[in-house]
């Protein structure tokens, strides 16, 4: 038995399909029974519940050989690192209670700076709830800048004509497709062959600016003059809460792109063919066209 979390997610969905696709049993976790259909009618077991709740997630993990862990995103939370921790607690204790011997978990390039990085700080506090744990054998991937990071600026681009973040335009950092991500978590808990406490990072196909990123897309979705603009923290958090986003979070996320911004976030690895994934900006460049392209029509005609 194998039990995902974030199952409804970018990464968490392909790795639940990929490991049904090879006739191995899979318990989702998700928040509603409808958003997990999907992998359901493929032969998923389904566990509502939160990932937050301790006991729930105990009941989720028992009788698993192995675990895919990955922190939800929760935009509104008052403290974004304390929910962290809540979640990679929660996640502790049920591996423990029921001795789950293999865990997979999504974590972030720049993980071991225990402070000063947003989010990625959070992933640090969680890598070390999970290492504590006698007995388990844990890979820890830690990924680079999710290339899907930048559906956030669909709004922007047909509103403004620009795509704008608080990272410096001209700042070469690894980006990756989640699906690279998905299909080396899948890899790993098919082959069970790890042991101990190991970190691995997955760096993507290269590093890429976001001025060099911001033209591949404006090539794909037909608008070459699309421009980049780095927006003051300040302008970029009034953004974010008008988005819907908590301070708390606004703050972090900020705080991660200084972090980014200083190039005090970095691999700790350097460049090899074990941590680079296959799919190229310019190919998830045209996945964003799709997108970009169906909702411009859905737009359009109402829908």
């Amino acid at each position: 038995m194998y039990v995902v979390t974030g199952a409804t997610g970018n990464t968490g969905r392909l790795v639940a399909e990929t490991l049904l696709a090879k006739g191995k049993r899979v318990r989702v976790i998700g928040r509603s029974v409808q958003n997990l259909q999907s992998l359901v009618e493929k032969g998923a077991e389904a566990f509502v519940g939160s990932v937050a709740d301790s006991s729930a997630t105990l009941r989720a993990f028992q009788g698993a050989q192995a675990a895919y862990l990955m922190i939800p995103p929760s935009y509104t939370a008052q403290d974004f690192r304390a929910y962290q921790n809540e979640v990679g607690s929660a996640y502790s204790s049920a591996i423990r209670q029921a001795g789950v011997p293999f865990v997979v978990n999504l974590s972030s390039v720049g993980a071991q700076l225990s402070r000063g990085a947003g989010p990625i700080s959070g992933l640090y506090d969680v890598e070390q709830q999970l290492s504590r744990l006698d007995g388990l054998n844990v890979v820890h991937l830690r990924a680079a800048y999710f290339m899907e990071n930048f559906f956030f600026g669909l709004d922007l681009i047909r509103s403004q004509g620009i795509i704008g973040t608080p990272l410096r335009g001209d700042l070469p950092i690894p980006m990756i497709a989640t699906r690279d991500i998905a299909q080396v978590a899948a890899e790993l808990l098919l082959q069970l062959d790890f042991s101990g406490h190991l970190t691995k990072e997955l760096l993507g196909q290269r590093d890429i600016s976001m001025h060099e990123a911001t033209r591949i897309i404006g090539k794909a979705i037909g608008k070459e003059g699309l421009a980049y603009v780095q927006f003051p923290y300040e302008q970029a958090e009034q953004a974010m809460l008008a988005m819907g986003f908590s301070q708390d979070v606004s703050r972090s996320l900020n705080e991660m792109d200084q972090a980014l911004n200083e190039e005090r976030v970095q691999p700790l690895e350097n460049r090899s063919p074990a941590n680079t994934t296959p799919t190229s900006f310019e190919q998830f460049a045209e996945s964003f066209a799709a997108v970009y392209r169906g909702r411009e029509g859905a737009k359009a005609t109402g829908v």
